[in-house]
């Protein structure tokens, strides 16, 4: 018996994404006021800073926070946290990950001699990366996006993830994080993350990208 299930045509392909979506493109109204919530908290960060941050973080995610910010320390720690087999496979994948984007790097960076024509890349100053938290930890999206990033000369990488509910980030994440050379880690999820690193507050720099 096959587990592949075939689709064919606009018409099936819709249907089958509709069943699978939480409200579904047809249902305006939930998207209206996901929409709605969302500029809200977008708002309420611009004009009230970590303050908005501070609240949401506890009225959305159910966390207290004292600090928005991820210390040095913790991120430094983090390594002897996790297992021996993680630690061996993060810097592994780290280092393949860096080894493949210095490559492409270099190929980007080739002109045409004979008639002068070319392009070549510069990096912007400062990135902001959301990386998936909470409940789940994916440490492999800190090294695929935070890594392109350094071999692309970007001067600084700034993490943004969901706290636990005791206010603590993944040992695995920050593991990632210290690997791939990221300083910055903030405790935060949701609109109100990207609100933040979009138009920055008191904690939280602004971000180009």
């Amino acid at each position: 018996m096959s587990l592949i299930r075939t689709i064919k045509g606009y018409k099936e392909a819709k249907a089958v994404l509709l069943e699978r979506s939480s409200f579904g493109f047809a249902d305006s109204s939930a998207v209206i006021e996901q929409n709605k919530a969302v500029n809200e908290i977008i708002d309420a960060v611009r004009s009230k800073s970590d303050a908005a941050l501070f609240d949401y973080s506890e009225s959305i995610e159910g966390v207290k926070l004292s600090r928005l910010e991820v210390t040095q320390d913790e991120i430094s720690e983090s390594q002897g946290k996790v297992s021996k087999d993680l630690l061996e496979a993060l810097k592994y994948s780290a280092e393949r990950i860096r080894a493949f984007h210095t490559l492409q790097k270099q190929k980007l960076g080739l002109e045409f001699e004979e008639s002068g024509l070319g392009f070549f890349a510069r990096p912007i100053e400062r990135v902001g990366i959301y990386v998936p938290g909470g409940k789940a930890v994916y440490p492999s999206t800190v090294l695929m996006t935070a890594i392109p990033a350094m071999v692309a000369g970007v001067d600084e990488v700034v993490i943004a993830t969901p706290p636990a509910k005791d206010g603590s980030i993944s040992a695995a994440t920050l593991a990632a994080a210290g690997i791939a050379g990221v300083k910055r880690v903030f405790k935060l999820g949701g609109a109100q993350a990207i609100a933040a690193m979009a138009y920055g507050t008191e904690s939280v720099p602004q971000v180009d990208k």
